[in-house]
């Protein structure tokens, strides 16, 4: 990753607002590119627990995108946005394509829904919001309850006050960051 490394974000309506944009600042501001891929084009809205928050414009559409262009992928969480995503085949073929090509994947809150549907946790240290913890052990997770657990390329925290812990893995992941 000698250019700055390209990261990829899904979302859709119903992202939790802190977990797409604070991440997006921090990588931003270490010269990361960003690209918000999602199902249209139109404003998508984000959510500060169970209010409305602000909206996010994607840059792509998830169907037109590829894990080859990117160099990571961040899925934000919320309870809306990645069970939306979750049904799509062509997010989970995303999830999945970073997860074999082990670049790095990065999910917090709700976001590990996505990596339970890919069917990429089996034998892996994650963590997830609470309410998520019987989905990931199904899936084949060995769930531990920490602000941040990096297992490989997969990075995953719990919630918007893990967002400093999170974002930090992510940077390292990406060379941006401490090593």
């Amino acid at each position: 990753m000698a250019d700055a490394p390209r990261i990829l974000m899904i979302a859709t309506d119903g992202f939790e607002q802190a977990e797409l944009f604070e991440p997006r600042k921090a990588l931003e501001a270490a010269g990361a590119s960003v690209t918000l891929a999602s199902l249209g084009t139109d404003p998508i809205q984000g959510m500060v627990f169970d209010d409305k928050g602000d909206t996010a414009t994607p840059d792509a559409l998830i169907a037109d995108v590829q894990a080859d262009d990117f160099d990571a992928l961040v899925l934000p969480g919320g309870v809306a946005n990645p069970d939306k995503l979750r049904v799509v085949p062509e997010a989970v073929a995303l999830v999945r394509a970073f997860a074999e090509a082990e670049k790095p994947l990065a999910a917090i809150c709700h976001g590990p829904w996505l990596l339970v549907e890919a069917n990429v946790l089996k034998g892996r240290r994650a963590t997830s919001w609470p309410s998520l913890k019987t989905d990931m052990e199904n899936a084949g997770a060995v769930h531990h309850d920490e602000a941040v657990v990096v297992d490989g390329n997969l990075i995953t925290s719990r919630k918007p006050d893990d967002l400093p812990a999170f974002n930090k893995a992510i940077l390292k992941a990406v060379g941006l960051g401490e090593a």
